[in-house]
This record gives C-alpha cells, structure tokens and sequence, in this order.
C-alpha cells in the first residue's frame, strides 16, 4: 500500500467565494455558505483521478496552508474559514473512506493563546470528524512578530492536548507577510528553526509520547548536520545531534533524488514517511525524467540501496505507526 502522509485538499467555487467574502469582510457580518455534495463529489473524484495517475492509496489531506489566513484580522476569520476548510475534508473522507484521511488545519491566530481556537477546534475534529493529526503553524504572525520556538512552553498546550487525543502534528508554515520571503522559503526555514527549539529545549524529555512530523523533508538541517553536530559538542550535550534528530519524523516532499538519499541516510528509514503534497508545488514536469517532480514513487523505488522492507516502512508502515488512528490495529505491517 502507497500513504501519501502530505496532501491538501482540492476546493470547490463555492469555497474560494466563500473565503473571499470572509476575508473582505473580515467576519462581519458572515454567511456560511451551503456546498452542494455534487460540487464536493467532483474535486474529491478530481483528486482520486491524481492519486491514481502515481499509484497513491490513500491520501491525508489537510488545508492549504497559504491559505489559513492566519494572520488576518480578527482571529473570527481563521475561525470560521479553518472549520469550513475541516468540515470539506470530513465530507472527502466521508465519500471515499478508502482513499481519504482527515488532517486538521488549527485556527491559530497571531500569537494568540492556542486554547483560545486552536486547541478546541482539534478537538472537535479528532472527537468529532474522526481525524488522526494536525498541521502546526510555527509562525501563525506570517512574518509580521516574533513568534516563540516551537519549544517555549507556549506550546504546551497543545503538545499535551496532542498526546491525549493520541494524534501527530506535522510541522508546516503557512504563508508570509515578508516581501523577501515566499511562501515556499517560509515553509523551509520555519521547518528549520522548529526542529533546533523543539530539540534544544528538550521537548521530547517533558512529553515523551509527543510525535512530530517535519514537513518538506526537514527544512536545511539534513543539509547541514555537520553545523548542528559540532554545536551539540560545544553545548556539552550527552545525546548526539543525531539520536536527538531521531525523535522526530520526516516526509519525503523534497522533490529531488539526491537530497531523497541525503534524508533517509541522515534521518534513517524508520523516521521517514512517504509525502507528496501533489496536486502542488512539485506539480510541475522535470524534462529529464518526464514525470512531475512530486511524483516522489518512483524516486523511492529507484534507491538501489533500500531494501524491501525499508521501501514499505516509507510507503506504509512508518505511516501506520505514526498516525495509529488512521488505521485498524490488526492491519499487518
């Protein structure tokens, strides 16, 4: 079996005017609008059509994370448009069990307290809607504050409502307010900045059952393991950079053979989960290989060095262990 851990969902219209009518006028007043299942039916069966194109399973879908809206004021439009964005994918999964899981997208707004929205809307999708994770947004300012490290006890909130609920979160930016900085460069440096707080601040020691995926591959630091490795040491640190990089997950959205072998190689293959983020930024055709860049199977399949089980703990198994609501527990792996 082919988990694809990272995609987002496909919207209709209806949403897109929807958002726009949210965002202009801020909350105030609100219509929310009535999506008919036809219209819902059709980008599902529209993403289906993708996933079969690559040989994808089943996908977990959460929002787009440009799109959250994070940072628009007041904190009632990422409100409104999370729990729109959350009901859409709970009726993906709802028509196509099969194929669909649910990730939540979290109403985090500016720097405010996550038990505000954030927490409770997890809630009502992990209790209510059936969902098995979470997207966090390490910077829900978008470029506009200085957001605490994703190992301040701001955080822990949510990390302990994360371990309760038994669900992952995968670390993942959304957009930016900083004319240098696209969105794209925004997800990778968030990505790294996440992964040096969480692991300098001992996070892992306070709640050991915490998991936490670190989208696109993990952002610079399997490039740069040298730096954080020698900083460890002048730290005085008793674990390795590496053993301490172990309690943390990775997806395999890096869209490039060579740093595809530099990941599994520095994280390990039991720490990797098979991502794609397609219908997305790698959407686009290499002309060398003649397949889309975020056609990531055949990447993993072309690594002589993985052996066979190593190929289906990145394909599935990994994925299975991580997320343990996404699946019955007396599947084999």
């Amino acid at each position: 079996m082919i988990i694809d851990s990272h995609a987002h969902i496909h919207m209709p219209p209806e949403s897109f005017r929807f958002m726009a009518e949210l965002v202009g006028g801020r909350a105030n007043p609100y219509t929310l609008p009535k999506i008919p299942e036809a219209s819902i039916r059709k980008v599902a069966e529209d993403q289906i059509r993708i996933m079969d194109s690559v040989g994808t399973d089943i996908q977990f879908i959460s929002p787009r994370p440009y799109l959250q809206l994070h940072s628009v004021k007041p904190g009632k439009v990422t409100e409104l448009w999370s729990q729109h964005c959350n009901g859409l994918i709970a009726e993906f999964v709802k028509l196509f069990p099969d194929r669909f899981r649910g990730v939540a997208g979290l109403p985090q707004f500016m720097d405010e307290a996550l038990d505000v929205r954030a927490i409770p809307e997890l809630r009502r999708c992990v209790n209510e809607l059936g969902f098995v994770g979470c997207l966090i947004n390490p910077d829900a300012t978008e470029g506009l504050g200085d957001p605490p490290g994703m190992g301040d006890p701001y955080w822990h909130p949510l990390y302990q409502a994360m371990v309760e609920l038994d669900v992952p979160g995968l670390i993942h930016s959304a957009s930016s307010c900083s004319e240098r900085e696209s969105y794209t460069l925004k997800f990778l440096n968030e990505e790294t900045i996440s992964i040096v707080s969480l692991l300098g601040a001992k996070t892992f020691d306070t709640f050991p059952d915490l998991k936490i995926v670190v989208a696109h591959g993990g952002g610079a630091i399997p490039y740069q393991m040298g730096r954080f490795r020698s900083w460890n040491v002048r730290k005085g640190e008793k674990e390795t950079f590496d053993e301490q990089l172990k309690k943390l997950y990775f997806d395999t959205c890096n869209y490039s053979s060579e740093a595809m072998e530099l990941l599994l190689k520095v994280a390990g293959t039991d720490n990797v989960l098979f991502g794609t983020e397609k219908p997305g930024t790698g959407s686009a055709r290499d002309p060398l290989t003649g397949r889309d860049y975020d056609d990531m199977k055949p990447v993993i399949e072309g690594i002589g060095w993985l052996t066979e089980e190593q190929k289906k703990n990145i394909f599935e198994c990994n994925c299975r262990r991580v997320y343990p609501r996404a699946f019955r527990k007396d599947e084999d792996c």
